[in-house]
């Protein structure tokens, strides 16, 4: 039999006074985006301790809402909210630790309540606090009964350490909803890189080729780098594209791929530019085969490879493979800045960049760690006794 009656006393019984930081606290307890979403394990799992040590019928998860008690979690009470006039809970927001009433009908805040004036009474309550690490209260872990009772010390200890858990939960789930959302945005920012970006570029790589056909000849070089460096800012978007379509799959479709066709088309994009600094981009051939994505893996090593060539002043770039047990290895190694980072994995943050005085936005390397991650890759990075950097990449073989 459900405990929650009619509403006809609501008129005649008033509600709990409201904390101090009621709008920061109604604020706090939404960012969590908890209220009204289906039943979740892991809180009816709290409930059930809550019963099962406090030795009481009802176990609620409740959280105050601006004029509702809506519970999370409910075990005993058979609705999953009820009105605010009605709620115990709110008045335990005004306190700082548990709250407990061994006999709701001898205290003035309950005696008219309808949940204790009711044919089934509610005459046990006890509440233990849901704070948020700013100190806004959100509302309980409760036990309730229909027998006035106490709760020794131990129960009252594990009500408050239940209530620790809860908030635990409740921090993890809405970091779980702020990751899902930042990964949501960070999937469409891709995607507006890697195609509406790409117009604009279009446009005025047409007109260099444009200006190439009546350009005198000292104007040349000069073009000619500009129409390389559109070139290269296609191919990022072209791969920004590519791994914000991936990110939305369940997994890419891996095959079996020569790795020197990946290496031999990267090289091709990076000789060059190699060449126009006076750098040599070494190349040591291999017939390994990979299981893998040949567009995302190309992005993989052309990142790496990109990285090495522009923070390389001088001396050279070796890229080359080999085999380990499952796995083959590609190293990215040269003589360029290193890094200067306590912790060699903060390279692969966004925006973080390997050398702070550098104009980069730092997120080639980001790229590097999420499609490492897509493709099932290992990535690690070392600093070289004799200076500069080695990245490896570790590919299951075919």
């Amino acid at each position: 039999m459900s405990t929650v009656l009619s509403d006809q006393a609501a008129e005649h019984f008033p509600c709990a006074p409201k904390p101090a930081s009621e709008a920061l606290r109604l604020q706090a307890l939404r960012s969590y985006g908890i209220l009204d979403t289906p039943r979740e394990a892991a809180f009816e799992d709290i409930t059930k301790l809550a019963s099962i040590i406090c030795q009481t019928p009802i176990a609620l998860i409740s959280l105050v809402d601006a004029d509702r008690q809506w519970f999370k979690s409910e075990l005993g009470m058979g609705e999953r909210e009820t009105p605010l006039f009605k709620s115990m809970c709110a008045h335990a927001l005004l306190d700082n630790d548990v709250m407990v009433v061994p006999d709701t009908r001898e205290d003035s805040r309950f005696a008219r309540n309808p949940l204790v004036t009711s044919e089934v009474p509610l005459c046990f309550y006890a509440g233990a606090l849901l704070k948020t690490s700013e100190g806004l209260p959100l509302g309980t872990v409760c036990v309730l009964d229909r027998q006035p009772r106490q709760l020794t010390d131990e129960q009252v200890e594990a009500l408050r350490a239940l209530a620790r858990q809860t908030m635990a939960q409740l921090e993890l789930r809405r970091a779980l909803l702020i990751a899902e959302e930042s990964d949501h945005y960070r999937r469409r920012l891709m995607a507006i890189a890697g195609h509406d970006l790409k117009t604009p570029l279009r446009t005025a790589a047409y007109a260099i080729d444009k200006m190439r056909r009546h350009a005198n000849v000292d104007s040349v070089p000069t073009l000619v780098t500009a129409r390389d460096a559109i070139g290269l800012v296609g191919r990022s978007l072209d791969e920004l594209a590519t791994l914000a379509a991936t990110s939305k799959a369940a997994s890419p479709d891996l095959q079996p791929l020569a790795l020197e066709d990946v290496l031999h088309a990267v090289l091709g994009v990076w000789r060059q530019p190699a060449v126009n600094k006076s750098l040599a981009l070494h190349h040591v051939p291999t017939s390994l085969r990979v299981r893998s994505h040949p567009t995302l893996l190309t992005t993989l090593i052309g990142n790496l490879v990109a990285n090495a060539v522009n923070y390389t002043e001088r001396g050279r770039v070796l890229v080359g493979a080999r085999r380990r047990p499952g796995y083959a290895v590609v190293e990215i190694i040269d003589s360029g800045i290193g890094l200067n980072l306590e912790q060699p994995d903060q390279v692969f943050q966004a925006f973080r960049q390997a050398d702070p005085n550098s104009e980069g936005l730092g997120i080639g390397l980001w790229i590097v760690h999420r499609t490492a991650e897509t493709l099932g890759c290992e990535v690690d990075v070392r600093l070289r006794p004799a200076g500069g950097t080695c990245f490896s990449v570790r590919i299951p073989l075919a």
